[in-house]
């Protein structure tokens, strides 16, 4: 899976060929028709892949995190730290083959997406109990904010050729924006 996954960058998700993927791991193309019969069902078991890794990520970043905000930061560093990692990530998603090709690759980041959303809204209600962060938003949409921050930091590194650092740039914007979503002392919630 590494092995397309580095070629997805190089190349191009949608650029990349089995005889791409046979050839860079010194297979025949028909031996990769012998495990995957279709380019879908290797892009499926990349998506997989990822999806597995990625859970387990964040499974690992809570449990080392002590306090709701730790967590989030964790979280949110988890997912930059993957994206800068597998730098094909950004193209994958938004990719042909995701967007109209294969609908199981696109269920399968669907639900990364809602898993990580999830996890999200659990740390940000823990945080708004603790009166830590405004009420007046929905848990719901602080993690599409932040789901968003993610996603356009990331947009923004992929455009930019990489020139930056993807982690702490995102962490500083995530810092901004909890910032912006802190509870004030004295202040009223709605």
């Amino acid at each position: 899976m590494a092995e397309v996954l580095r070629l997805a960058d190089e190349i191009g998700p949608d650029r990349l060929s089995t005889t791409d993927v046979a050839r860079a791991i010194g297979l025949s193309q028909p031996a990769i028709f012998r495990h995957f019969p279709t380019k879908g069902a290797l892009w499926l078991a990349v998506a997989e892949d990822i999806a597995n890794r990625l859970q387990g990520s964040w499974a690992a970043a809570e449990a080392g995190a002590a306090g709701p905000h730790a967590r989030l930061r964790a979280l949110i560093g988890v997912q930059l730290s993957a994206i800068s990692e597998t730098p094909a990530l950004p193209s994958i998603l938004f990719s042909r083959e995701l967007q109209v090709d294969n609908q199981a690759l696109r269920d399968v980041f669907r639900g990364l997406l809602g898993a990580f959303q999830s996890r999200l809204v659990a740390v940000i209600r823990d945080l708004q109990a603790a009166g830590d962060m405004k009420r007046d938003v929905s848990p719901e949409d602080v993690a599409s904010l932040l789901t968003s921050l993610v996603q356009g930091v990331a947009i923004r590194w992929t455009l930019g050729a990489r020139g930056f650092a993807l982690v702490p740039e995102g962490l500083r914007l995530f810092d901004v924006q909890m910032e912006l979503l802190r509870a004030k002392e004295g202040a009223c919630d709605a």
